[in-house]
């Protein structure tokens, strides 16, 4: 694999401003899953019972039979914790998003009817409650297809927002390419939303959470009462709060479901929660699709040539010219594995110098003595590479005195002489006094340190010709 899929890299050390609306510190997106009815069934054509997410001590699932206290469970999620959950938002006036399964809506008119009263975004949650991961991706998206018709038909519009929870490798791919969501929620990775390139799509993704989520009252380790959700979401929100407050504001995710906070106890602390985070300025609780309409309008995406995604002819005409006349460092750069973490400066750097550190000695010297001297003869004639003459001007070394020149010239000579290849120094790190001293210094060195010193000033001088290129 010399392509890595995969994003390490995200917004890096400077994530943007996320701007809530009223300058908010942190965005509160409440999230109801709605699975009840949706769950592994034999009287929804499933092979098994359901296994997953329940207060059954370690549950398996049952082929051919039903489960009774699973299902008792689940029914209890829509009959009683619901409308437990739905007395507390509304009284609170707070926005809730439903991730609800398609086929669990279908069967809950009389709780569908009140999220609509409620003027709750609904998203889809997905065709069944069931496991993707082994499903055919023909299969996948006539599900997906299904999903949205049957939300459709019994919500009265499609949806907007899709959360999947147990996907495939393929999920968030179909999902994007369906066309039809303003925000797809199957990732786990950010505290900001971000777009997602598929294609010719740019698609928001809205990060989800694992973590901040009533479902660890069903896993090991997890929730043992309600103080413990209520702590864990208290702190969460105050490190948020104050990041927020230092001007890195981001989004806080909270992961529902009827069956599981819907309970008295687990409720207890879910309201000492919400009674905390209202009881501070600054915070703003939305909808997933009010988030995703801000992020839209506020960092619309800006599509640009990414060095994972060039062609070896492209890669080398781009950055060909980092070290100094030689092109082979870009080119066998092109073979190692690039991703999106190398569509950056750090990146494409990391790889060239990889490939220069990693080549012989002598070709390594061959890269040396590709250089210029400092304020010599091309210089003076003008036939330095363009980005060595910005670089030599930046320090001034355009403009010496005729001592500054003839000291210049003395120290290249004997450089020269003792190492065999010129001085090089980053120049743009430094004056034409420091670059002065450096020379005094570094002359009196060794050989070998001296070879090192200059192939790390090489590696440097790379690094500011890439913030030049890829601004």
């Amino acid at each position: 694999m010399i392509r890595y899929p995969r994003d390490m890299r995200g917004y890096g050390a400077n994530p943007p401003d996320a701007a809530w609306p009223g300058g908010a510190r942190v965005a509160i997106s409440l999230v109801l899953n709605y699975e009840e009815g949706g769950e592994n069934c034999i009287l929804h054509g499933d092979a098994a019972s359901e296994a997953f997410l329940s207060d059954v001590a370690g549950a398996a699932m049952w082929p051919g039979q039903r489960h009774w206290n699973m299902e008792s469970i689940y029914e209890y999620g829509a009959r009683a914790g619901f409308w437990r959950l739905h007395r507390l938002f509304t009284a609170l006036g707070l926005p809730i998003t439903i991730y609800g399964v398609a086929t669990a809506l279908a069967r809950s008119p009389e709780q569908l009817a009140a999220m609509k009263t409620a003027g709750w975004e609904i998203a889809s949650h997905g065709y069944k409650w069931v496991e993707h991961k082994d499903m055919p991706e023909a299969e996948e998206r006539r599900q997906i297809a299904e999903a949205i018709r049957i939300h459709t038909e019994v919500v009265g519009e499609r949806p907007r927002g899709w959360y999947t929870g147990r996907c495939s490798e393929n999920t968030v791919r179909l999902t994007a390419e369906e066309g039809g969501f303003d925000w797809i929620s199957d990732t786990y990775d950010d505290d900001l939303p971000y777009w997602l390139e598929v294609g010719d799509r740019d698609q928001l993704v809205i990060p989800y959470t694992l973590e901040a989520n009533d479902m660890r009252f069903a896993t090991s380790p997890g929730w043992i009462d309600g103080e413990m959700f209520f702590q864990y979401l208290k702190d969460s929100f105050d490190t948020l709060y104050a990041e927020g407050a230092e001007g890195r504001a981001k989004m806080f995710s909270i992961g529902l479901h009827n069956r599981l906070i819907g309970r008295p106890g687990k409720l207890a602390g879910l309201k000492r929660f919400l009674d905390y985070a209202r009881s501070h300025d600054g915070v703003w609780f939305a909808t997933r699709g009010e988030i995703a309409a801000h992020w839209a309008a506020t960092h619309p995406h800006r599509r640009f040539e990414r060095p994972s995604q060039m062609t070896r002819g492209r890669f080398v005409q781009v950055f060909g010219g980092v070290y100094e006349h030689s092109p082979w460092i870009a080119e066998r750069a092109w073979d190692l594995e690039l991703g999106p973490a190398h569509d950056c400066v750090e990146g494409v750097a990391s790889v060239l110098a990889r490939t220069f550190r990693t080549a012989s000695e002598s070709q390594r010297m061959r890269v040396l003595t590709a250089h210029p001297d400092l304020a010599g003869k091309l210089a003076q004639a003008k036939r330095l590479t363009a980005e060595s003459t910005a670089e030599q001007a930046s320090a001034g070394l355009d403009a010496l005195t005729d001592a500054e020149r003839s000291a210049f010239e003395d120290l290249n000579t004997r450089y020269v002489a003792k190492f065999g290849f010129p001085f090089i120094i980053a120049v743009k790190d430094n004056t034409k006094a420091s670059i002065l001293a450096a020379f005094e210094r570094r002359i009196e060195q060794d050989r070998d340190t001296e070879f090192a010193e200059a192939c790390r000033q090489v590696e440097r001088i790379g690094w500011h010709r890439l913030k030049d290129i890829l601004k």
